[in-house]
């Protein structure tokens, strides 16, 4: 199983998700700190989930680093997240 796919099944159990998209940038930052051949080093999560109704943007996110402590531990470099409730989105 590919870490984009762990994250999904991951996030997807913990949050149930009305939204979610996890894109692998690692090739645009081929050079940097934490790059590794074959990618999967650096990503960027958005998810949409009432789960995160009532929490602040700090709160959001380190629930999310703590669901993923296994592969921030073993591979994933960099995570980009934009957390968002669905009432936020349809504020947008």
């Amino acid at each position: 199983m590919t870490i984009r796919d762990r994250i999904e099944t991951k996030l997807t159990a913990a949050f149930a998700p009305e939204r979610l998209v996890i894109t692998d940038e690692s090739d645009r930052h081929a050079g940097h700190a934490g790059h590794q051949p074959g990618g999967e080093t650096h990503f960027r999560v958005e998810i949409v989930a009432a789960a995160f109704d009532g929490l602040t943007r700090v709160a959001r996110q380190r629930r999310v680093y703590d669901v993923l402590s296994d592969e921030l531990a073993e591979r994933v470099h960099a995570l980009a997240l934009t957390t968002r409730t669905p009432a936020e989105v349809a504020q947008s």
